[in-house]
């Protein structure tokens, strides 16, 4: 999180804590000093990934080709510096940071709600000052970066700590980020990402030491300084009638500073008053309303200071590292051998969400593009929460009577408070021969080893009945396929027009360039296909939870949005596929594409009639929903021990025909059997 005001107080009132850089001489002084140590800049990614999507399109769900070319070059650029980067990722979310998260999460949901209905009134995507990042981006960003080649480490704590902790013991010449607490840890330099020339590789330095020189404080002050203005451990709440002492004998009263910057500098001034030592420390505990918990400041201090560094405000025998902490905690799974392999595939960037389950059971989603007024498709976090209650099964042991333990959820969607996690409850899949165990999923070898982590991949999407016919799929293909199968079962509301949509996208998208998708043009943005694509890229991260607790039946790459998904051609196909246009223009008058198109469409609806889901046709035309009626919560949706699998909200479609004559945009009479190439019911 930082401390609120601070970057912006360094860079009004602290000009000469702010020094271009040359990232370049920078390495090559570097390479002098330290000829045996190649120069390194460690890269907080969670605060670069709002500066690398620079695509034109973000409201669609993602143009991901387009995102995966400018990070490699990106990464050239460091490359033909020499410059080796180490990129770090948010691994968990800290119980400590839970109500900030949740706060962010809530004004997510207003940005998002203000977002779509723009887009409704506007049919088009709104400026760069709305911009919300497309579902998922950080954690595909991740796999993206290690897709070319770099070092990706995904934290067991806090991401600020273990970047500034690497930059410290690594000597890199600098951390690349836009957060300010790296300017109160005592580590390596600061450089901003948002300052970031790439072409000249030119960027802002912003120095500590002349940032000190402003308050008049010295370095060892700054992790006292951040505690007393609030930070993770200490709440900006308790601080209120401390700061306004500060007010009242600051001998800065410049009239043109904002408050907080007047706070900023009546803290230094309180602090550069006061010994430096625990008694002080004491002192102000004391005076501070700390309520029972008067270590509130120590911990606050404590947070900042990395391995082997010591405090003047903490005696010596209490000052310990952070990860003793992590050291101590129990953990779900008891097997060492698997507990240690899932922390290693999560340190590295390897698995997904499966290191979280198996240490502590906690798992959380951030918000998606979502539309919270339509009230058709539910939430993301419903729709793939009986494939989750599976993969819970398959990576958790159950216990005596055969139960498991409880899942903790924190997922954002409509009409869930945010006020505590939902305990989910494991389902096991139907796997032919039961379910095997992690030791035989994740560490046997053998052919009949690799048919039984594809069966237990398919059985969480209840698709264990296809498995011929999905291995003879292209592998990209087939993991599109699973997913789109389940999410026509899911989601009762899908339509024969959104399913050729979807089907032609992945058919169309292979062999498009990156410019040649940047180079697609769009007349105007249709709001449920934005809601779609929202959905579709956030079920690809279930794919990667589901592979990575099957033993990866698929390799990650072939789950990535890029190998099958893009934003704006599948608004493309939503919209020609919902105005009625032929197959022929749906698959750009390809006759290679026609069969494939064909077969992929009749294996999903075979599919979706065995489980007594018909997919209807339901034009829409170019009508939109104005979504102006407020959605009702419906509380069936929060029923997490569903394990037969018939969808939740199969009934939503049950009135319609075949093409629904009140439908928008939608004719009258039977389906064009020859346009739409039905399969025969």
């Amino acid at each position: 999180m930082g401390v609120r005001g601070l970057q912006g107080f360094v860079s009004r009132v602290c000009p000469d804590a702010c020094k271009t850089v040359d990232l370049r001489e920078m390495a090559e002084k570097h390479r002098v000093d330290h000829p045996d140590f190649p120069p390194v800049i460690v890269v907080d990614a969670m605060s670069c990934v709002r500066y690398w999507y620079t695509p034109e399109f973000w409201v669609c769900g993602g143009q991901w080709r387009e995102y995966l070319a400018i990070l490699e070059d990106f990464v050239n650029v460091f490359m033909a510096a020499g410059i080796k980067l180490v990129f770090y990722f948010d691994g968990v979310v800290e119980e400590k940071k839970r109500e900030e998260w949740i706060k962010r999460r809530w004004n997510n949901t207003k940005e998002i709600a203000r977002l779509f209905q723009f887009i409704k009134t506007h049919r088009k995507q709104p400026g760069r000052e709305m911009f919300v990042l497309p579902s998922a981006l950080p954690t595909f960003t991740r796999y993206a970066l290690k897709s070319l080649g770099q070092k990706t480490v995904c934290t067991l704590q806090e991401a600020d700590f273990e970047v500034a902790a690497y930059g410290l013991q690594h000597n890199c010449i600098g951390i690349l980020g836009q957060d300010s607490d790296y300017l109160i840890y005592n580590t390596c330099p600061y450089f901003s990402i948002e300052n970031l020339r790439l072409d000249r590789l030119v960027t802002v330095m912003y120095s500590r030491e002349e940032l000190c020189n402003v308050l008049g404080i010295s370095l060892t002050h700054l992790p006292l300084f951040a505690a007393l203005l609030g930070n993770d451990v200490v709440p900006e709440s308790l601080l209120e009638g401390f700061w306004h002492k500060c007010l009242a004998t600051s001998p800065h009263k410049n009239s043109s500073y904002n408050r907080r910057t007047k706070i900023l500098l009546g803290v230094a001034n309180y602090i550069s008053k006061i010994p430096c030592s625990y008694s002080s420390l004491k002192h102000l505990e004391d005076m501070l309303p700390l309520g029972s918990d008067k270590t509130l400041l120590y911990r606050g201090i404590k947070s900042y200071l990395l391995p082997g560094q010591q405090s003047p405000w903490i005696p010596p025998n209490v000052t310990n590292c952070q990860m003793l902490s992590l050291q101590q905690q129990s953990v779900i799974c008891q097997d060492k051998e698997i507990f240690q392999l899932a922390k290693e595939q999560h340190i590295q960037s390897e698995n997904y969400s499966v290191f979280n389950i198996l240490s502590n059971g906690v798992i959380e989603c951030s918000n998606s593009l979502e539309d919270d007024c339509d009230t058709e498709i539910p939430g993301q976090s419903l729709i793939y929460r009986p494939a989750r209650q599976h993969i819970y099964s398959v990576l958790l042991e159950s216990g005596k009577g055969g139960a498991y333990p409880l899942v903790k959820e924190w997922f954002v969607y409509f009409g869930n408070p945010l006020k505590q996690p939902e305990l989910i409850q494991p389902v096991q899949p139907s796997v032919p021969g039961g379910t095997p165990d992690l030791k035989t999923l994740w560490l046997a070898k053998g052919p009949d080893v690799e048919k039984q982590r594809y069966s237990t991949f398919l059985a969480c999407f209840h698709l264990q009945d296809e498995m011929e016919e999905l291995q003879a799929l292209e592998a990209p293909v087939a993991g599109f396929c699973c997913l789109l199968t389940y999410l026509m079962m899911q989601v009762s509301s899908l339509s024969l027009e959104d399913l050729n949509a979807f089907v032609a996208l992945i058919l169309c998208l292979k062999g498009k360039s990156a410019a040649q998708l940047a180079g697609l043009q769009l007349a105007e943005v249709d709001s449920r296909a934005v809601h779609l694509g929202a959905v579709l890229v956030r079920g690809l991260t279930t794919l990667l939870m589901a592979n990575s607790a099957c033993g990866f039946p698929f390799r990650m790459d072939d789950l990535m949005p890029w190998t099958v998904f893009d934003g704006k051609l599948f608004q493309e196909k939503y919209q020609q596929s919902h105005r009625g246009c032929s197959v022929e223009e749906l698959l750009e008058g390809n006759e290679s594409l026609y069969t494939p198109f064909q077969n992929l469409k009749s294996f999903i609806c075979k599919v979706c009639m065995a489980k007594k889901r018909v997919i209807q046709s339901r034009p829409r035309g170019n009508g939109y929903n104005a979504g102006r009626e407020q959605r009702d919560f419906n509380p069936r949706f929060q029923q997490p021990r569903r394990s037969h699998f018939v969808s939740p909200y199969h009934n939503q479609m049950r009135g319609f025909v075949q093409r629904n004559p009140q439908s928008q945009g939608g004719g009258s009479g039977q389906p064009d059997r020859r346009r739409f190439h039905l399969p025969p019911r």
